[in-house]
């Protein structure tokens, strides 16, 4: 299945921070469970990589990949952990090129006109649109399809279920990125089951 493909089926991906990687297995299988399959482990903290390596290896039913790629390096060695794909607040070309040696499906941001038509030139059309919230939010996301209609925003950033609907309605919309569902008190006490549920909920209402 093709990336924004599986992405519109999934509507939903959760945007995890995860700072102890005995956790990450646990709960890649708790979202799961909840009917969100397809992750985004950032690479905020040092546990990150590990995480990343952690699923992939122990949920194969999972697809795990790799938020706040800022780097070539990072790149690469999110995708030597086991990660499928890569997210990125916005792009360089350091990136782009990281991006063609070393594969993977690649999310780069872009907020503004003018960084949609750059990535536009490098053939990418499937995008981040980060922070969502404070950078024009559904207004914004709606008014850049109007020049550019090939272009498909993942909207990430203040975003909760009532929000995440509206972002959903849009045509130019595949998924949008959350952590509601990952309160990082519910991380660190182990609580999957909570996690569970709240996955469980947020995923039947976007797909309903």
């Amino acid at each position: 299945m093709e990336f924004q493909d599986l992405l519109r089926q999934t509507r939903l991906v959760p945007v995890i921070t995860i700072h102890d990687v005995d956790a990450a297995v646990g709960l890649a299988t708790a979202l799961r469970d909840g009917g969100l399959p397809v992750l985004e482990v950032t690479l905020r903290t040092d546990a990150g990589l590990a995480s990343i390596e952690r699923i992939a290896n122990e949920v194969p039913d999972v697809v795990v990949g790799a938020g706040t790629v800022l780097t070539a390096q990072q790149y690469r060695n999110a995708r030597d952990a086991g990660a499928e794909f890569i997210v990125s607040p916005g792009c360089t070309d350091a990136l782009l090129r990281a991006a063609a040696s070393e594969g993977g499906a690649f999310l780069p941001g872009a907020v503004t006109a003018t960084e949609v038509m750059k990535l536009l030139d490098s053939d990418i059309s499937l995008l981040k649109f980060f922070p969502a919230e404070s950078s024009g939010g559904i207004a914004a996301v709606k008014a850049l399809g109007g020049p550019f209609p090939e272009v498909t925003f993942c909207p990430t950033g203040g975003i909760d279920l009532a929000r995440a609907q509206q972002y959903l309605a849009l045509a130019n919309v595949a998924c949008v990125g959350g952590s509601w569902m990952v309160p990082l008190e519910l991380i660190e006490q182990g609580d999957w089951a909570q996690i569970t549920r709240l996955a469980s909920e947020a995923s039947t209402a976007l797909r309903s």
